[in-house]
């Protein structure tokens, strides 16, 4: 009777243990995603096999391992960082970028760093995108990166983009968050400033330039005006007014009455 209760007490452990085991040996890859199965013994330091696998994976919990890679668009907002222009001026750099993993290229990517995704994010891919722009920054002259920001963050891009193919990664974009020495950014506030007040005395030069032209234009106006009224005040015209106005009272000039004194 004794036998017959341990009997069934082993097959219950190893029904619970089958049973745990199994519940442990499954998984399934998520869309947007690739798994790799991992084979945790062997002679390559810890790493026998490793291989991808997509949907529902059954693996051995005590000897292998599943892994899943994100193949979707991820983007990354790195910690700044300065770098040394050709002539030695010191840049700030606050990149970011978007990569995802080339299809297929998973197992490759485990199996040279042995990380996840997001370890190779924060060291690997860090690493290159420090080395991209300091390796450019390096042929370019301060003026020369002012002067042509954008080819020069196109260069950084397609090194980057380079570097990052090889090691089974595509990388979507780039932006810079390059910063100018404080130096710089003062010369080229002075100069707007320059500028802008350069601007403002031309304006007021225009102004004033308009004013006299105005001023010039209503004298003229007026001497001309003037003149018009001397041409047409004839004595005709004089008396003509003069009969207008007159009252009926007889006007005296000199010794005897007349009605209209002699007008030159």
């Amino acid at each position: 009777m004794n036998r017959q209760i341990v009997t069934w007490a082993i097959a219950a452990v190893l029904i619970l243990v089958f049973s745990v085991t199994a519940m442990t040996s499954c998984t399934r890859i998520d869309a947007g995603h690739e798994g790799i199965l991992v084979k945790l013994y062997g002679t390559d330091k810890g790493v026998q096999d490793v291989s991808l696998v997509t949907g529902r994976v059954w693996y051995n919990p005590f000897t292998e391992e599943v892994y899943q890679f994100p193949t979707f668009v991820q983007t990354v907002d790195y910690s700044p960082f300065t770098v040394n222009a050709k002539d030695g001026s010191v840049f700030t750099v606050d990149p970011t970028i978007s990569f995802r993993v080339l299809p297929g290229e998973s197992p490759r990517i485990f199996s040279k760093y042995r990380k996840e995704i997001g370890q190779i994010t924060e060291t690997t891919l860090y690493n290159y995108t420090r080395d991209a722009f300091r390796i450019q920054f390096n042929k370019y002259s301060t003026d020369s990166i002012i002067s042509n920001r954008q080819s020069f963050e196109d260069k950084v891009q397609q090194a980057l983009g380079d570097a990052l193919r090889k090691e089974g990664f595509d990388l979507e974009q780039m932006t810079s968050g390059l910063q100018y020495p404080e130096v710089i950014v003062q010369a080229v506030n002075l100069k707007n400033k320059a500028v802008q007040q350069a601007m403002q005395v031309e304006n007021e030069l225009k102004v004033a330039e308009a004013q006299a032209r105005k001023k010039i234009v209503e004298a003229e106006a007026e001497a001309k005006a003037n003149e018009l009224r001397q041409r047409t005040l004839t004595p005709l015209l004089i008396q003509q007014q003069f009969i207008e106005k007159w009252n009926g009272s007889t006007p005296l000039y000199g010794n005897s009455p007349t009605f209209f004194k002699n007008v030159q």
